[in-house]
């Protein structure tokens, strides 16, 4: 019933700038948030960031001050990867927390080179 879809991943040298977006599709009562995890190959999935309904924004110690989370409409978000790293190197995931559910998007690829 909500489908969350990512675009935006890509090849980037390290240093470079990616913008990774978010689109929640469906009906839906309330969006309580939105977030980005992240998983590498054969590591677990991490949390990236999140923004709140209120517009609060929260993001993990690995990322905070390269990346920003924001909001374009109220299902729609934008993760900006700056400096990116080649430890950033990972599928991104979006979901969108509708009625204390997740819903996951399928992911986009982020990979950067050294």
């Amino acid at each position: 019933q909500v489908h969350v879809v990512e675009s935006g991943g890509g090849l980037v040298q390290a240093g470079g700038s990616l913008r990774l977006s978010c689109t929640a599709s469906g009906s839906w009562f309330r969006i309580n948030d939105m977030r980005w995890d992240r998983q590498a190959p054969g590591k677990q999935r991490e949390f990236v960031a999140r923004l709140s309904s209120d517009g609060s924004a929260n993001y993990a110690d690995s990322v905070k001050g390269r990346f920003t989370i924001s909001r374009e409409t109220t299902n729609t978000v934008y993760l900006r990867m700056n400096s990116l790293k080649p430890e950033d190197t990972a599928v991104y995931y979006c979901s969108a927390n509708v009625n204390y559910r997740d819903y996951w998007g399928q992911g986009t690829q982020v990979t950067v080179s050294s």
